[in-house]
């Protein structure tokens, strides 16, 4: 069973992440460290997740590089993704932040969190640049974009050099992003998905309940894991979270089980009966 995908410049990507945003997030103002989610990173590093998926927003990369201190594992053995927004005027001021919070030398991936800062696509372009720039010192292997429509993706290539290796996005049955995906595999960038699991967290008593449950009990998992599963089938990478050892230990079982093409488009049907977006709503419009 694959557990990585190869990025457009043959970097490995595990597909399953653990992310230290959503219930973890910090504001900027406190600089303490949240032992409960040192343990929780230290945790799931130590069930095999190899993903960590960080944020300068979450507030949390101060965690995030301690736990991958504590433990043990090889720095070669994590990937380890951080994005810049809330400093998106002095993106390389931010990204050597970043590191300095991370304590690493280097991270594998960094995004732009948000194309919502830009006011037009010069700003796009010129932030692009920078990331670009970042990648070529050697102190991100890969570089990446997060939450950008396809309007945001074809004014960045427009002027790009390196072609983003990733659009991190939420995805689930109920937030399919229209054309996106196809525009993804068109110029080769991979689909990461975050909110995996809305449908069953945050949009229950939807057209997917029953078919979830149904695969659920077919494989012998989890719903969480089934919509994961999904995800994965649909676009390339999963983000989850969660501070519970056995939930975490359940998220892995994706890895061990297939959901058979039938079952993928019979979720996908489904899904498309109902929208539902949890995050960015107001830059989206939506609230």
């Amino acid at each position: 069973m694959t557990t990585s995908v190869k990025l457009n410049d043959q970097i490995s990507i595990p597909i399953l992440a653990y992310g230290t945003g959503t219930a973890w997030y910090k504001s900027a103002s406190d600089t303490t460290v949240n032992r409960d989610l040192v343990e929780a990173i230290k945790t799931a590093i130590r069930l095999g997740y190899r993903h960590l998926d960080g944020a300068e927003v979450y507030g949390t990369e101060a965690e995030l590089g301690v736990a991958i201190k504590e433990s043990g594992v090889s720095r070669e053995e994590l990937f380890v993704t951080t994005k810049v927004i809330t400093n998106i005027a002095d993106i390389q001021s931010a990204f050597k932040s970043s590191l300095e919070k991370l304590q690493l030398d280097y991270v594998d991936l960094y995004l732009i969190h948000s194309p919502f800062f830009a006011k037009s696509d010069a700003e796009l372009q010129s932030a692009w640049k920078e990331l670009e720039q970042i990648q070529l010192s050697g102190k991100a292997k890969a570089i990446g974009v997060s939450n950008y429509r396809r309007e945001h993706l074809e004014a960045t290539l427009a002027t790009a050099s390196i072609t983003p290796a990733i659009n991190q996005i939420e995805y689930h049955p109920y937030l399919q992003q229209g054309d996106l995906l196809p525009f993804h595999r068109e110029q080769g960038i991979k689909t990461a998905s975050y909110g995996p699991l809305t449908p069953i967290t945050r949009a229950a008593g939807g057209p997917v309940d029953a078919k979830v449950k149904e695969l659920a009990g077919k494989y012998g998992v989890s719903e969480g894991d089934v919509l994961l599963r999904w995800s994965i089938e649909k676009g390339d990478v999963a983000i989850t979270t969660s501070g519970k050892e056995e939930r975490l230990k359940e998220y892995l079982r994706v890895l061990d089980f297939q959901l058979e093409k039938e079952e993928v488009e019979a979720i996908t049907k489904l899904g498309g009966e109902k929208h539902y977006r949890a995050f960015w709503r107001k830059q989206y419009g939506e609230e």
